[in-house]
């Protein structure tokens, strides 16, 4: 067995590999991937095809991929919410997320901003606690649904920060800004890059970022860290395959991934989709950061009874 692997492994890759993106096109992830493929395919040697594979918060495409032979011609691309979030808010996944995957690669993270309406009395995350604690169950929060990192985000905060406010679920962040702005909703935790035009255009206020430290998509907001030592929220994106994936096809993959994402060009680019490329790491590394993010997000669904229904 074990030469049959390095045999496989010595020629690999001799076709186009698929990378499944478990979430539809269009969206964050999907645009992240195509981003990286292009340029990682160069290094590679060999073409990545973007495939489609949204559902079931990502657990569709996940499925496909714990589940398709380990010979390194079917990755994924999977996010804080396939991997950190879905073991921790779905009891019936149909894979383990430890188990039935071989880590490779974090590639990269995007952070998200505390937003509040203009017309706040809070200009600083100090003075939106104090407000809140000076008003007990009167302020509300929007989500972008019920177990979404959106919502996570809040109650994290919420859970440092020691404040009550009610949460009020929406099918996406884009469908709360108006009343954000609008002041029907006191708060959100919105996505960098859909949250900061509100900021720029003067229609919201942003207090600060998810990041433990400065945001150099945001360098000009403070970490809300700074105010709650140690709160830190952010949308990882990473590369695996399915279990028991050679190790000399895991070191090409990962090395490929780190040579596309040190390339000026698509940092460029994945700065303007509002995503930090991650440091060059091993695929140990990553294994550990998302154990310690499951385990931080389980906590969380655990004590504040977070549910997706």
């Amino acid at each position: 067995m074990a030469a049959s692997s390095a045999s496989l492994a010595q020629g690999y890759p001799n076709k186009p590999v698929r990378l499944v993106v478990p979430f539809p096109a269009g969206g964050a992830t999907d645009l992240f991937a195509r981003t990286l493929g292009q340029k990682m395919g160069d290094k590679l040697g060999a073409m990545l095809v973007i495939d489609n594979k949204p559902g079931a918060g990502g657990a569709i495409g996940s499925d496909l991929v714990s589940k398709a032979p380990a010979d390194g011609y079917t990755l994924l691309l999977a996010t804080t919410s396939t991997h950190s979030i879905g073991p921790a808010i779905t009891s019936k996944l149909p894979y383990d997320t430890v188990r039935d995957f071989t880590p490779i690669a974090h590639v990269g993270d995007a952070p998200s901003i505390m937003l509040v309406p203009v017309n706040s009395p809070a200009k600083t995350v100090r003075e939106w606690i104090d407000f809140a604690k000076k008003n007990p169950g009167k302020l509300n929060y929007a989500s972008s649904g019920n177990g979404t990192i959106v919502q996570l985000t809040a109650e994290l905060f919420k859970a440092q920060a020691g404040v009550f406010v009610t949460h009020i679920p929406y099918k996406g962040t884009a469908l709360a800004i108006p009343d954000l702005i609008s002041g029907k909703i006191d708060v959100l935790f919105d996505s960098l890059p859909t949250g900061m035009p509100h900021v720029r255009d003067g229609r919201l206020r942003a207090l600060g970022v998810t990041t433990l430290k400065r945001s150099p998509l945001a360098p000009e907001l403070p970490p809300i860290a700074d105010t709650l030592p140690g709160y830190e929220s952010n949308t990882w994106f990473g590369f695996y395959g399915p279990k028991g994936l050679p190790a000399d096809i895991v070191a090409r993959v990962n090395k490929a991934a780190n040579e596309a994402l040190a390339d000026p060009e698509v940092k460029d680019k994945l700065s303007r989709l509002g995503i930090e490329p991650a440091a060059a790491g091993t695929p140990e590394h990553f294994a550990k950061m998302v154990a310690t993010d499951a385990a931080k997000w389980k906590k969380i669904v655990v004590e504040r009874k977070i549910t997706n229904e």
